[in-house]
């Protein structure tokens, strides 16, 4: 286990330099200050709590490209508009309206302290007509929702966060009907990190509101009664198919891709 993290930091430490313009400052940063600015190769500014779980799904993102962005985006609008459900500090929602020009992003964050660096974050990158910050969750029900918050921009914040890790917060709440409304009833691209909400948002949701979704990608996680495959089934009637699996080395937890037919990613 100590070898995995001694291997883990010195990846995280290569790729402070290969895959951003202020490799040395990142660096420094660690050691140093309270919260990093990390520079990517696309343009961005990205503010994050120099924590553990504030950092690393900018690495995620950025550096191991976790979403397969270039895949993802292939053959999407030139205006797409996107929903991003657990947009943390925005790295996923800022990545695509910094690959796709026209696109625009309402992006989702149920923390209010995460929220918070969100929202510099689409500041900093004057972002603020393309990227929409939605301060809730997405669950089955409108009104409120009691969620993990550790007060530190964790990725890891949610239903599924693990005990003692933060402090119990009541949040508020919208369901996926409402995100098409917001969205004017487009959705082209739907990006999923709901920390175990994903079962309760999309098994519960209107299939006619995905009618015009071409992509999806999401991480799954273990939550009991459900299983992964009541979401393929539930894509797969509407006719988005599942074109990748990437499993995780917990039993539940992984990321999945689905795409319709005419637009499927390689």
């Amino acid at each position: 286990m100590r070898m995995r993290r001694i291997v883990r930091a010195g990846r995280r430490i290569r790729q402070s330099f290969t895959h951003f313009d202020n490799g040395p400052e990142l660096l420094m940063s660690t050691f140093r200050s309270t919260e990093m600015k990390f520079r990517t190769k696309t343009g961005l500014t990205m503010y994050a709590p120099n924590v553990a779980g504030a950092r690393f799904p900018i690495y995620e993102i950025n550096a191991d490209d976790v979403y397969r962005l270039g895949e993802l985006l292939d053959g999407l609008p030139a205006d797409l508009t996107a929903v991003d459900i657990g947009a943390h500090i925005g790295s996923f929602s800022s990545a695509v309206c910094a690959a796709v020009p026209g696109a625009t992003v309402h992006a989702y964050e149920a923390s209010p302290s995460t929220a918070d660096w969100l929202e510099r974050n689409v500041a900093a990158n004057d972002l603020g007509d393309r990227l929409i910050v939605h301060r809730s969750a997405v669950s089955d029900h409108e009104g409120a929702l009691e969620i993990i918050d550790n007060g530190e921009a964790s990725a890891h914040n949610g239903l599924t966060a693990p005990d003692g890790s933060g402090v119990l917060v009541s949040v508020p709440c919208v369901t996926f009907a409402d995100i098409h409304a917001a969205t004017g009833g487009r959705i082209d691209l739907l990006k999923s990190d709901a920390e175990g909400a994903e079962y309760g948002v999309i098994l519960t949701s209107n299939p006619d509101h995905w009618a015009g979704v071409q992509r999806v990608v999401m991480e799954y996680h273990p939550v009991e009664g459900y299983s992964f495959s009541e979401l393929v089934d539930f894509f797969d009637v509407l006719g988005l198919k599942l074109v990748r699996d990437e499993p995780a080395d917990r039993p539940g937890l992984g990321n999945a891709w689905f795409a319709r037919a005419t637009t499927r990613a390689a």
